[in-house]
């Protein structure tokens, strides 16, 4: 007999099989003795009071062996001979758009500017050591996009829940454990996400599709009417060869290809600018968010992860908000080229570091950039579609000149920020490059200093003792999402006007994390298979 539960538990009877197992023999009046097995098929954690709970939704096997049914499979056929698409592009949108399209019989070609995810791993290493950033080949450039090496958490707010669980039970598939089909916020980890996305890769491989690293999309190829895209121009950055590649085009680049955002525009190919939140990387220490968020002196204990906390308020018509919580996590240098500083978020699968971490970041509107830009930009002529990546631009590069023009950050303790006060001195950190003291208040934009100010007011005080000087804010936290829409048909996915061209995932501003850009991904495969069978 096979049956299902839905329990409330104390951290610790929610730690182990056995545990569970005892639970359900004392509270459902069950035989411990005839359960063989337990499936965990939901988990979260209310920590709302004092007290804490684990819900959990569990499938006992009563006198009955448990099947093998973790995890749905997809049969990925063999497309050697079937027609050829082009990805570009191996992020969650490029990588679930390849594995979508060989499900569906059409053999993709994937063309990645960056490196694989092992080679790649050695250049996050140089940025520490050396201080200087190689621009294709970073933290967000390379095999597994910008989520491969900043965390791997798989939270979406999607409420396509077959879509969702369906891109949860390929990453299983890939060698995820099977755990993020249960909890509530799942998160494969920073350390565990590249042996997944290797495999992806080696499925794409052994089913006949092509992976080319190291090939930088230039232009496409359009037809002679310019109204159809018939494949792309690319550049094989290890030998300098031009090559292009035939067929419908996937374009999957990511948030910060921003050379391909100028491309379209200077092409004239319909983009427009679209909203964006900007704003700092604040961290504490891991065992003050446990505290606090748990609401103990002993912080977690010996059965509870690492602490989570979400923040959201209104300041001036504008989102102030937390974003890509790392609990247990690292800050990393996230720049995509020379005198750039960006910090982002990552935890490794076990969330142990004595750090945690979010983005605080404000809501910003194409207008308020346009009112707030510095003078050398006001003086030049500007596209308008642009707006916001010309914005991050400049903040990034005022935040590389406060940084002594190397990877060191400039970060300010929170509240002295909050007083607009200079720190003296700078907590430890897990940011390796290193962070130098430096006004924040003063440097950044008012519009965004300000609204961060009241907003940290604000939650500290709904979390006694989250605002203070024991947490750091370090510059800048600005790719958060696209600053540029690739406009598309909303049924077809295709570009409004070009045949042939599906604008994908977060680059193209329609998704924003892992599993969003996964969802999108499958979509425009799909629509790209429909595309094929309407012109044949």
């Amino acid at each position: 007999m096979i049956k299902e539960y839905q329990v409330r538990v104390l951290p610790q009877q929610a730690s182990s099989e056995q545990e569970i197992i005892d639970f359900l023999a004392t509270d459902k009046g069950i035989d411990a003795r005839t359960v063989n097995h337990v499936r965990v098929l939901k988990r979260s954690i209310d920590a709302r009071h004092r007290s804490i709970y684990v819900n959990l939704t569990v499938r006992a096997y009563i006198n009955e062996m448990p099947q093998d049914d973790a995890f749905v499979k997809t049969v990925y056929p063999n497309v050697s001979d079937r027609p050829q698409v082009i990805v570009v592009g191996a992020g969650p949108g490029g990588l679930f758009a390849a594995l979508k399209l060989i499900e569906t019989g059409l053999r993709p070609i994937v063309l990645e500017r960056g490196k694989d995810v092992h080679e790649r791993k050695k250049d996050l290493a140089m940025i520490t050591k050396t201080q200087k950033v190689d621009a294709e080949s970073n933290y967000c450039f390379g095999e597994g996009g910008a989520g491969a090496y900043s965390d791997g958490k798989l939270y979406t707010r999607s409420k396509k829940r077959g879509s969702v669980d369906k891109i949860l039970n390929v990453f299983c598939q890939h060698g995820a454990s099977s755990s993020i089909l249960a909890d509530a916020h799942p998160h494969i980890g920073t350390d565990k996400l590249p042996q997944v996305i290797e495999a992806m890769r080696t499925t794409i491989l052994n089913c006949g599709g092509e992976v080319h690293f190291q090939t930088k999309m230039t232009a496409f190829k359009l037809s002679a009417s310019r109204d159809e895209v018939l494949g792309v121009e690319a550049l094989r950055q290890d030998t300098g060869q031009q090559v292009h590649f035939n067929g419908p085009v996937i374009l999957a680049t990511g948030h910060s290809a921003r050379d391909v955002y100028r491309y379209l525009g200077e092409e004239k190919i319909e983009i427009e600018s679209k909203g964006l939140a900007v704003g700092v990387r604040l961290e504490h220490p891991s065992e003050l968010i446990d505290q606090i968020q748990y609401h103990s002196r002993n912080g977690r204990g010996a059965y509870l992860p690492a602490a989570e906390y979400s923040f959201v308020t209104q300041e001036e018509d504008r989102g102030v908000y937390s974003f890509c919580m790392c609990p247990g996590g690292f800050v990393i240098p996230a720049a995509t080229g020379p005198q750039q500083i960006v910090v982002n978020g990552m935890s490794p699968s076990n969330r142990g570091t004595k750090w945690s971490n979010s983005g605080m970041v404000v809501e910003l509107h194409p207008e308020d950039v346009k009112q707030s830009l510095l003078k050398s930009e006001a003086e030049e002529p500007m596209n308008d579609d642009l707006v916001m990546m010309r914005f991050q631009e400049q903040l990034e590069h005022m935040c590389w000149t406060q940084g002594n023009m190397q990877q060191t950050a400039p970060a300010q303790r929170m509240a002295d920020f909050v007083s607009n006060r200079l720190s003296y001195d700078l907590p430890a950190s897990s940011y390796a490059p290193g962070l130098i003291s430096s006004p924040l208040h003063f440097w950044m934009p008012s519009m965004i200093v300000k609204r961060l100010q009241e907003g940290f007011k604000k939650f500290g005080k709904m979390s006694h003792g989250f605002l203070t000087n024991e947490a750091v804010l370090i510059a800048t936290e600005t790719r958060t999402s696209s600053p540029v829409r690739i406009l598309r048909d909303r049924e077809t996915l295709q570009h409004v006007t070009l045949k042939g061209l599906f604008p994908c995932g977060e680059g193209a501003g329609y998704a924003g994390g892992i599993v969003s850009a996964g969802i999108d991904g499958e979509r425009c495969a799909e629509q790209c298979k429909l595309f094929l069978e309407q012109i044949k």
